[in-house]
């Protein structure tokens, strides 16, 4: 079943035809309406969970005299019945956004943009029981309200795994063994405990009563916390246990806590680099990493049938136990002292990726490279295997090897395709319905049918179960997206922002979205260190930026090391799908960026502000790629390594190509005048043209 024969029926039955033209119904407007709501509260985080707001506060509020009174805010039927107007005539807010200036946004505008923050506005300022309010507030905030509560009564109850079951304690990990007739669970946690029983040290002269009582004077400032095993089906049917502490319950210690992990565009940099220097690259896993650190924090706790002769014991945690809240900065502070002491110094502009001179046997000098991910350490030079028998020296690699990377963030290193385990994934939750993942021929060559618009989709909405596997697949997406599958990116993009409050055809189209990486599972992303052609006609060479911008030029990064080996160009190609939602008419940026002919980051993402022209979505798209260009070549010139030239900018919107490539042209659209300004700059100063 396509997804137009899907929705059509659903669209159709909630329209009604009045003098030739289409009219939606009731229903069908606050389904809608709902939909936008999803949107705008999954827009105001990013992907990690922080609060990302488009404006930063409403001020004030007027109207006019276009604006229905309150005594006139209802229609009365014949029957007597009083329904509230559907009217925002007369009503402008005043709104601050983020760059500290204000406007006077309509009232009709606002909802369709931000409906929950002018909501609340609307009830702490008690003009909610005017008309231009009154029809929607009530609704807009129930709708919010009935989202989250779905949200926080999720729990992902994993039960079984590849037909397994899972144990949830210990006591039953044994039962399931004594039934099962085997001793794989027991296996596990043996294994696993051996290798953590360094991180906890029992306590003999007191009970776990005798310490809550206060009755250990050398435990005081000790908490108590419980600890316990997860357990987990490997691929190849192996079963695992990890031994892990509730941090949760522990007051949070007065160090920093936060460990970062190398970002993606370090890691297919460092892979392009390798290329473009004839650098060798190896990889190893150092094994129970944060069990090498130190605990940070005084913690206790009582010892359980897993803990062997110990059980019923007080147990003090001595190493950074996966789960407590310093663990992970503990391990990565550890681990760069270690790396400092064999020479090795942070980029500062990913501090997960180090570097470190080095010398060719031909005499040629260039910079090593190396990059952490937790655990998971990947170096790029002329001979890696020095510093892997160095890094192994100090701690236990996993099963004592190290070598070339087969893979590396899940990915393989030669091609990345989407694991087939991912594909399986959702064949398993299809067939919980009876269903199967759709096969043969299909209407439409990409990802979704080109009409398919989620935003006027009025199916009904899904229930709590079905809202959490829509955010499992969803991640599965964007996994497969940071692995390289990028044909997908705009249609997961676009499918994400209904992840708050999802819909039966938005699931349908996730499953058609996986039907297609089905039908096209191999796609390579290839790290080509050769240099594509460019026209340079095609670029304002003899632009004099003199009088308009001064003197300006690029500003080099702090401690900047000196570039060495050999240089990389910048390509970056911008556009924008202006008005792409037709409900609340906003754009979609999407932007790629290569360096040399290797694809280093791609972007698809919603705009915050509703542009009323092609020009306006285009150079809102123009503005955020000068700020990823600045971001990229910041970051290659404290990796070491040369850029040849401005990045190469290519649009396809000429009025955006002249306003800011010629110093002579003028702006027309003064609400656009910052990014006009912003990206003319970047150009004068030679980051880009």
């Amino acid at each position: 079943m396509v997804m137009t024969a899907y929705l059509a029926p659903a669209i159709n039955q909630n329209r009604r035809v009045v003098n030739q033209k289409e009219v939606f119904s009731l229903g069908t407007t606050d389904a809608y309406f709902a939909n936008i709501i999803a949107e705008n509260l999954y827009s105001q985080c990013d992907w990690e969970g922080r609060e990302l707001l488009s404006f930063k506060e409403i001020c004030d509020h007027r109207k006019n005299k276009r604006a229905i009174s309150i005594e006139n805010g209802y229609d009365i039927s014949k029957n007597g019945n009083r329904t509230p107007k559907r009217t925002t005539v007369g009503w402008e807010l005043l709104v601050e956004w983020r760059d500290g200036s204000t406007d006077w946004v309509a009232l009709k505008d606002l909802k369709d943009t931000n409906p929950i923050e002018l909501a609340e506005y609307a009830v702490a300022n008690k003009i909610a029981e005017e008309p231009a309010f009154k029809w929607w507030v009530s609704f807009c905030l129930q709708k919010r309200n009935h989202i989250i509560s779905k949200a926080k009564s999720k729990y992902w109850r994993t039960t079984h795994k590849y037909g397994i079951k899972v144990p949830k304690t210990a006591e039953e990990a044994l039962r399931l063994d004594k039934i099962n007739g085997n001793d794989y669970w027991e296996k596990s946690i043996k294994k696993e405990m051996s290798k953590v029983r360094v991180a906890y040290k029992p306590h003999e002269e007191h009970t776990p009563e005798e310490v809550r009582q206060g009755k250990a004077p050398e435990m005081t400032g000790y908490q108590e916390i419980t600890c316990h095993l997860v357990f987990d089906v490997k691929m190849d049917f192996t079963r695992k246990a990890r031994f892990v502490a509730n941090g949760s319950t522990t007051k949070t210690p007065a160090s920093i806590t936060y460990s970062s992990v190398v970002s993606r565009d370090s890691v297919r940099l460092a892979f392009l680099i390798a290329a473009l220097n004839d650098l060798d690259i190896m990889s190893c896993d150092i094994g129970n990493a944060y069990l090498n650190a130190p605990c940070r924090e005084k913690i206790w706790f009582k010892a359980g049938i897993e803990c062997g002769k110990h059980k019923g014991k007080v147990m003090i945690i001595t190493r950074a136990l996966y789960g407590l809240k310093s663990s992970g900065a503990a391990w990565r502070a550890m681990f760069a002292e270690s790396l400092r002491k064999m020479g090795w110094q942070d980029t500062r502009v990913d501090a997960d990726v180090y570097r470190r001179r080095g010398v060719k046997p031909s005499g040629e000098n260039y910079y090593e490279l190396l990059l952490v991910y937790v655990d998971d350490c990947m170096v790029v030079s002329h001979d890696p295997g020095h510093t892997m028998k160095a890094i192994g020296e100090i701690y236990e690699l996993k099963d004592d090897k190290y070598g070339p990377p087969e893979a590396y963030l899940g990915a393989v290193v030669e091609k990345f395709n989407l694991p087939d385990e991912a594909v399986e994934t959702v064949k398993a939750l299809l067939a919980e319905d009876g269903r199967e993942l759709k096969s043969g021929k299909r209407t439409h060559k990409g990802p979704l049918p080109p009409g398919y618009k989620p935003e006027l989709d009025i199916t009904p909405e899904l229930d709590a179960d079905k809202v959490q596997r829509y955010q499992q697949l969803i991640g599965i997406l964007r996994w497969a997206i940071e692995l390289g599958r990028v044909d997908i990116l705009t249609e997961t993009a676009i499918m994400s922002q209904y992840s708050a409050n999802p819909r039966d055809g938005h699931l349908e189209a996730l499953y058609l979205i996986f039907h297609f990486l089905s039908k096209n599972p191999m796609k390579r992303l290839v790290f080509d260190p050769k240099v594509p052609e460019c026209d340079e006609n095609a670029f304002q060479l003899n632009a004099d930026w003199t009088e308009f911008h001064g003197d300006v030029s690029e500003e080099d990064p702090p401690d900047m090391p000196e570039p060495l080996g050999n240089p990389v160009h910048i390509n970056v190609f911008v556009d924008a799908d202006h008005a792409g939602n037709v409900v609340t008419r906003r754009s979609h940026s999407g932007i790629f960026i290569f360096v040399n002919n290797a694809m280093i980051k791609a972007f698809s993402k919603k705009q915050n502000t509703v542009e009323s022209s092609t020009y306006g979505s285009e150079m809102v798209t123009m503005r955020i790629s000068r700020d990823f260009i600045v971001e990229m070549r910041i970051k290659l010139k404290m990796f070491g390594c040369p850029i040849a030239g401005a990045a190469n900018v290519y649009c396809d919107n000429r009025g955006v190509v002249t306003n800011t490539s010629v110093p002579e042209s003028t702006l027309s659209k003064k609400h656009n005048s910052i990014n006009h300004h912003v990206i003319r700059e970047a150009v004068a100063a030679g980051i880009m043209r």
